[in-house]
């Protein structure tokens, strides 16, 4: 019989590989409105694992081991994130004034959201959404 997931995290977390996790940790929050949940650190003080948080939507992240690559050195995206927000203008304006790079203008969509489209510093494509009244 499946368990459910531990108290505080949903059933999905996507897991974002970044080569200074230390670094993504602040933009995240700055960029996206996201709160350190939780963070390891080698000896070192890089970062091993951390999570994210963004109301009830947890994103893992860590410092990839050498059989990973991120979107920025592949020079292309594999996955993309999206995430519903209150209001996306606002966070399209939050988002592009931290340095995002804007890849879709918010926009209506035919399926009943507003959404638009940035990359993170290390390539990694977020989606982010507003549902429409329809």
């Amino acid at each position: 019989m499946s368990q459910p997931p531990p108290p505080g995290y949903p059933r999905l977390s996507p897991y974002l590989n970044y080569e200074d996790s230390g670094a993504m940790l602040a933009w995240l929050a700055r960029a996206f409105g996201m709160t350190e949940r939780h963070v390891m650190r080698a000896g070192d003080g890089t970062v091993q694992h951390a999570e994210m948080a963004l109301d009830e939507a947890v994103v893992m992240l860590g410092t990839p081991g050498p059989d990973f690559q991120n979107p920025l050195h592949l020079g292309a995206s594999t996955a993309s994130l999206y995430v519903y927000v209150d209001d996306v203008d606002a966070h399209c304006a939050r988002a592009t004034a931290a340095g995002a790079e804007l890849l879709e203008a918010p926009a209506d969509q035919p399926y009943g959201d507003r959404r638009y489209g940035v990359r993170d510093p290390e390539g990694h494509r977020w989606y982010f959404a507003q549902r429409l009244a329809r």
